[in-house]
Formats: C-alpha cells, sequence, structure tokens
C-alpha cells in the first residue's frame, strides 16, 4: 500500500454514485490524506470527494435517448482528457456506465494513469467483441460470479469483488415492514418495483398498476404498494399505497413482487422475495437491444443462477394480464410456484458471494497508488 496521493472517481448515474461512495469511503480509512476528486453526486460528496460535475447532467436509459446527451459527454470528456494529460492524478477510478466511461478509460491509459474499472460492462449480454475495448483498463472489478471467467478468459485482468447488495444492512421483519408502510401484516402484500429512472417508471407504472389491480380483483385480501422515486410520477394509484423512501422496506414487506429487469431482481432475491420481471425499452431502442443481446435472459436472478428462476416478460408481452397471472400464485408461500422460486433465489444469495465489495475495490485500488 502506497502514501497519499490523488485519484479520480467517474460515476455517471445514482447507482454508481453510491456504489462510488462505498469504494471513497473504504479508500480515505485506507490511505488516510488521500485527495479524491469526482463526476459524481451527493453520495460521494458525502464521502469526503470533490465533485466536479454533477451526474444528473448526464444519466440516460436507451440507446436512443442517449443521443441527446453525446454533446455533453464530449465536452465532459475534452476536460477530462486534459486533466490526465497534466497527469493530476495518480489513479483513475471508473464506475459502471460503460458508454463514457470505456473512452475514458482509454485516455488515462494513453496518459499513462492507470484504471480500476468497478463494476463491468455487460459485454456477455451485449456483444463479446468490444471486449478488447477493456485492455486500457489495468484491473476490472467485476460484481456477478460469471463475470470473472469471462473476462479473464478474454485477457482482461479481473477479479470477483462480491454484489455491494450484500452489504446493506438487514431488513426489518415483515410484520414491522409491513406495519411502517401504513398496511395490515395478516395480508399477502405485493410489492410493485418500476425502477429509479423516470424513463423507466414512465413505461412501467401503468402495466404494473393495471396488473396490480386484476390481481387485487382477483384476491381481495392482497394489498399492494409501490416503491416511487422522487423525479417520477405515479398517476391514478387508487388503492396502490405510494412509498417514497427505502425500498428496501418494501422488498422486505413484500409477499411477492413485480420488478423491472436488473439490479431489483437481485435486491428481490436478497429478500426472498419471489417475482415476476418486466422490462420496456424505446421501441426502436428495443429493435436495437434484441440484435446485439447474446443471452438469454434480461433478470440478472435468472443469469446468475443460470436458469429461469422468474419468469420474464418484455416489450409486447409486459401486459396486465400475463403479469397478473404469473404473481398471483406466489402471492401464496406455500405454492408451488413460490417455493421453486425460493430455492433459486437461495442459490443466487450464494454466488453474489460475501459482503465487502466496497473493500476490495479499495485493496485494488491502493494497490496500484505510486
Amino acid at each position: 500500500m502506497s502514501g497519499a496521493g490523488r485519484i479520480y472517481i467517474s460515476a455517471g448515474e445514482p447507482s454508481g454514485d453510491a456504489h462510488a461512495a462505498a469504494v471513497a469511503t473504504a479508500l480515505r480509512s485506507r490511505v488516510p490524506g488521500i485527495e479524491i476528486e469526482a463526476l459524481g453526486g451527493p453520495r460521494l460528496e458525502a464521502a469526503g470527494a470533490r465533485v466536479l460535475d454533477r451526474m444528473e447532467q448526464y444519466s440516460v436509459v436507451g440507446f436512443v435517448e442517449a443521443v441527446s446527451k453525446i454533446p455533453a459527454h464530449y465536452r465532459l470528456a475534452a476536460r477530462v482528457r486534459q486533466a490526465f494529460a497534466a497527469r493530476r492524478y495518480d489513479l483513475v477510478i471508473l464506475v459502471d456506465y460503460p458508454g463514457y466511461h470505456l473512452r475514458l478509460a482509454a485516455a488515462a491509459a494513453e496518459a499513462g494513469v492507470p484504471v480500476v474499472y468497478y463494476i463491468a460492462p455487460q459485454m456477455w449480454a451485449w456483444g463479446a467483441g468490444r471486449v478488447p475495448r477493456l485492455k486500457a483498463v489495468r484491473h476490472l472489478a467485476v460484481i456477478l460470479p460469471f463475470e470473472e471467467q469471462f473476462f479473464r478468459g478474454r485477457g482482461i485482468p479481473a477479479t470477483f469483488v462480491g454484489h455491494p447488495l450484500k452489504d446493506r444492512p438487514p431488513p426489518p421483519p415483515r410484520p414491522q415492514a409491513v406495519r411502517s408502510l401504513g398496511l395490515d401484516p395478516s395480508r399477502p402484500t405485493l410489492g410493485i418495483f418500476p425502477g429509479s429512472r423516470t424513463q423507466e417508471v414512465k413505461r412501467l407504472w401503468p402495466v404494473f398498476r393495471e396488473a396490480a389491480r386484476r390481481v387485487m380483483a382477483g384476491r381481495p385480501d392482497v394489498q399492494a404498494v409501490v416503491a416511487t422515486t422522487p423525479r417520477a410520477s405515479y398517476p391514478d394509484p387508487g388503492s396502490i399505497r405510494l412509498h417514497d423512501g427505502d425500498p428496501g422496506v418494501v422488498f422486505a414487506a413484500a409477499t411477492a413482487g413485480l420488478c423491472k429487469s436488473g439490479t431489483t431482481t437481485l435486491e428481490a432475491a436478497l429478500a426472498d422475495v419471489p417475482m415476476a420481471i418486466a422490462y420496456r425499452l424505446n421501441p426502436l431502442s428495443h429493435v436495437i437491444a434484441r440484435r446485439m443481446l447474446l443471452v438469454d435472459w434480461v433478470g440478472l436472478v435468472n443469469l446468475v443462477a443460470g436458469y429461469e428462476v422468474a419468469p420474464e416478460f418484455l416489450q409486447s408481452r409486459a401486459t396486465p394480464e400475463a403479469l397478473s397471472a404469473a404473481v398471483l400464485p406466489l402471492l401464496d408461500p406455500e405454492s408451488s410456484g413460490a417455493r421453486r422460486q425460493r430455492e433459486g433465489l437461495a442459490l443466487v444469495r450464494e454466488r453474489l458471494g460475501a459482503p465487502g465489495a466496497a473493500g476490495r475495490v479499495a485493496e485494488l485500488a491502493a494497490e496500484l497508488l505510486p
């Protein structure tokens, strides 16, 4: 381990900001006096980083939507590239956000600044042919168990550090969580998780809302609650409870869930919540994604398990009828479908590794400091 230096951390969206903040905190405890500058948000700022650029100006979802942000990203990259060339930093840590960070990694390597990339681009899903772009990275810290072998087999130094979700505090007991939401612990609870990004919520909330209504019509004892974000709107919720706070409470309260694909499904797995998975993209983005997709599933629980633990409903298949039919049996914890899912979710929890991901990334980073 080295003495103090200056590190640049780049995180372009809220989840990356949270993961980067944990790494920054771990680094500051390992390397006293370290200076950290960043592209990021409130979490990195609270962790002691000097945030030079705010991530909120750059974050979008989808191929089509990203086009509008290209000029802003190029201007940002030009400024950061100048700082790399001036050897302002001893190390660069990039967190997720591959569209921008792959270019930034190349710029850092060209300037002779070592790069640690935390949370690998999902090239196993979108194109192994792009892996050579990671040759600029000194070390890749991956959070899914199958990624280490995938990248190492293609010549990229990679280490599975465990999934950062494993570091979250344990959820409250279900009855306590249900009561804290103003609901009845004696009744089944349908948790609704349409995502944290405005675009995701706009596309998924209407179908999730109607699916929940169908469920509650078929089983009047079911109560429903949605994990909301202040950045999005949830029109006409009816009897569905809105919870604008820690989504972990909703996971803890849920008997079963309607989940967007991605990390949300791992959060459900950690809370042992059987689920139906859905996702909808901009139609043109979907056409592009469908041509590029190399994996059999989009839900991370299914990818980690290696088989379909939870059913997936994408684009036009994500209908209220299909989703309600899939989730309704899961609201009975003793049903065969719920029991089968919980077996798969237990496997996923085991494969996500031990807590301490941010600390392991900090160790990798500290070893590269001069």
